[in-house]
C-alpha cells in the first residue's frame, strides 16, 4: 500500500509521479537553460531514474520530491519536495528542499508556493527540526527562491564533490530553516 502524501495549494497540486510524466520531465530535464546550473542536461535515462528512485520514496515514507501539476489544466510543470540527500556532504545527514520547472513556468511564483507546502508539511506534520537547501553559488534565482521561502545563508560555502575541480559551478552555498524559525514566522 502506497503511503505517499498529496499536497496541494491554490494553483497547484504537489504528488506522486505518473507514467505520462516522464515525456515532459525527460523535456525539462534536457533543456540546457533549465539545467545551466548542473553539470550538464539530463538524459532520458536519468530522467526516468530521478522518477523511479522519487516515486519508490514516496511510497515507502510518504515524502520526496513530488511531481508539481498546474492544477488550471494538470499539466505537470516540474518537482519541488523534501529529499535526504544520497551523497556524503559536509553538512549530511540532512533534509532538503528542492525544485526545479520548465522554464515557460518560471517567474510566476510556481516554485516559491510548491516548496513553501513542502515546508510547511515538513515542519508542521513531519515535525522536522530543520531543512537545508543548495546551490550553486552563481544560481541567484535558485538563491532568491531559498530567501523568500525564508532560508538563510548558514555561510557555509562549500565545494560540491560532484563537480570537477575547476568547474564555476562546483563552488555551492548551503542555506538553513529550522522549524522554530519557521512557526516564529507564522505565529
Amino acid at each position: 500500500m502506497s503511503r505517499a502524501i498529496e499536497l496541494r495549494t491554490s494553483r497547484l497540486r504537489l504528488r506522486q509521479w505518473q507514467e505520462t510524466d516522464r515525456e515532459p520531465f525527460a523535456r525539462l530535464n534536457a533543456d540546457p537553460e533549465v539545467m545551466r546550473f548542473f553539470a550538464a542536461p539530463q538524459t532520458r535515462e536519468q530522467s526516468d531514474r530521478s522518477i523511479a528512485v522519487w516515486t519508490e520514496e514516496l511510497e515507502q515514507r510518504g515524502w520526496s520530491n513530488w511531481a508539481v501539476e498546474r492544477i488550471a489544466d494538470g499539466r505537470l510543470i516540474g518537482f519541488v519536495g523534501l529529499t535526504v540527500p544520497r551523497r556524503a556532504l559536509p553538512f549530511t545527514p540532512c533534509v532538503e528542499v528542492g525544485y526545479r520547472l520548465a522554464k515557460e513556468y518560471w517567474g510566476q511564483g510556481f516554485a516559491t508556493e510548491a516548496a513553501r507546502e513542502a515546508l510547511r508539511h515538513g515542519f508542521e506534520t513531519l515535525r522536522l527540526s530543520e531543512v537545508v537547501s543548495f546551490t550553486a553559488k552563481l544560481n541567484l534565482p535558485s538563491q532568491a527562491v531559498m530567501k523568500r521561502l525564508g532560508l538563510v545563508d548558514a555561510r557555509e560555502d562549500f565545494e560540491h564533490p560532484a563537480l570537477p575541480e575547476g568547474s564555476p559551478l562546483r563552488p555551492h552555498c548551503l542555506y538553513r530553516l529550522s522549524r522554530q524559525r519557521w512557526l516564529a514566522d507564522r505565529a
